[in-house]
């Protein structure tokens, strides 16, 4: 049993953790306050090659293990969580093209994908379906070699400056159970009646947009219809999700750590009646447990990824990642608060941003209400054992 990194795990979190220490922190604050779009920080994401996480080697892409692609969203978010959605949709995106798309589309995609010349993100959530993917509304109706889709997408990262974005649509409205009637175009976001409607403000997790679309009798290819047959739309982007849910764990266990981190230092530096508080039991106490739910959610994150390096299904282990480590961020980015006291409250202080941005991530990928039930299935059913 070993819960070390690799050699090459260990170099490429350095790698990353410099970037991040030289190139995010000390822009984001301000940058998030001015609502400036991270255009430099994108450039150096390409030249990283991080646009091609999760895109094969023979496409030009990264094709990341599992454990090292947690790292990269657990130190970008450390430094910004912003930036680590403009990475996580893109992923995504590319993942479900890599696993489930025809040969052509792969051969078409990947490799602008793969350098970041192309961008994109996941077109699924609706103003009135989220959890529940099956009600969506947005329908494409097939019109010799195109599909005619209409229909609204809400929440959409990247959606101001994505090339191709597959869109989550009812083929065939008609088809029970609902999700046999569901399929995933990737729809070419330069056509006639796709519309960036509307920027959507948020309480935290700035740096990228996250907006409305509207879709008005787009014509999309036949050949674009993600794997080349309908009705695999659900099960395409559920297969995402699960990996999803990783990244979002990861981005949990950054945002926790620097939490951690900025509490840990005022900490040392603040004096109250002559010491510094991090002498006094109260504040010693909440370090203690700071740091012990850190690491805890930190390895349960990185065993749920080497979980799926080995090739097994994980959508309860990658939920309970979720679930524990962004339950994780929320506590320690409060307690990192209390901790500052009224400092933490300032915009002066990086723990404002960080208890603002935790929030996002018990509620994205699945909220973690509903990964609790999906876990528990798991469970009952005897697909995952514990002990």
């Amino acid at each position: 049993m070993d819960f070390t990194l690799n050699e090459e795990q260990r170099d490429f979190q350095q790698t990353l953790r410099r970037f991040v220490d030289r190139e995010i922190v000390p822009v984001a604050s301000e940058w998030e306050r001015t609502g400036r779009y991270p255009t430099e920080i994108v450039e150096h994401l390409k030249q990283l090659g991080l646009f091609g996480l999760t895109t094969p080697e023979e496409y030009g892409g990264l094709a990341l293990d599992m454990v090292s692609f947690t790292l990269v969203y657990e130190e970008i978010a450390r430094g910004w969580m912003g930036i680590a959605g403009i990475l996580g949709s893109h992923g995504l995106s590319a993942w479900m093209i890599a696993k489930h798309g025809t040969q052509e589309q792969k051969d078409r995609f990947l490799p602008k994908l793969a350098t970041g010349e192309w961008r994109t993100g996941v077109g699924l959530t609706e103003p009135g379906a989220g959890t529940d993917l099956q009600g969506i509304a947005t329908t494409a109706v097939r019109d010799g070699d195109h599909y005619v889709v209409n229909g609204t997408k809400t929440w959409i990262t990247n959606a101001r400056h994505a090339d191709v974005l597959p869109v989550l649509v009812k083929t065939d409205p008609k088809a029970e159970p609902r999700h046999r009637g569901m399929s995933l175009l990737l729809v070419d976001t330069s056509s006639e009646g796709f519309e960036v409607s509307r920027d959507l403000g948020k309480l935290g997790y700035k740096g990228t947009e996250s907006c409305e679309i509207s879709l008005v009798d787009v014509r999309v290819p036949v050949g674009d219809l993600l794997g080349g047959v309908e009705g695999l739309g659900m099960k395409q982007a559920l297969s995402g999700l699960e990996i999803g849910r990783l990244n979002i764990a990861g981005r949990s266990v950054g945002v926790a750590q620097a939490a951690y981190d900025a509490a840990l230092k005022y900490a040392g530096e603040r004096e109250a009646f002559g010491h510094p508080i991090a002498e006094f039991q109260a504040i010693a106490l909440k370090l203690a447990e700071m740091a012990t739910q850190l690491q805890a959610a930190r390895l349960l994150t990185y065993w749920a990824a080497s979980q799926a390096d080995a090739g097994k299904r994980v959508d309860a282990e990658s939920g309970m990642a979720k679930v524990f480590a962004s339950e994780t961020a929320l506590t320690l980015s409060l307690e990192s608060m209390r901790i500052h006291g009224g400092y933490g409250y300032s915009t002066e202080f990086v723990v404002e941003r960080l208890y603002r941005d935790a929030p996002l991530m018990a509620i994205g990928e699945g909220t973690n209400d509903v990964l609790r039930t999906v876990i528990a299935k798991s469970l009952v059913s005897g697909a995952t054992v514990v002990g």
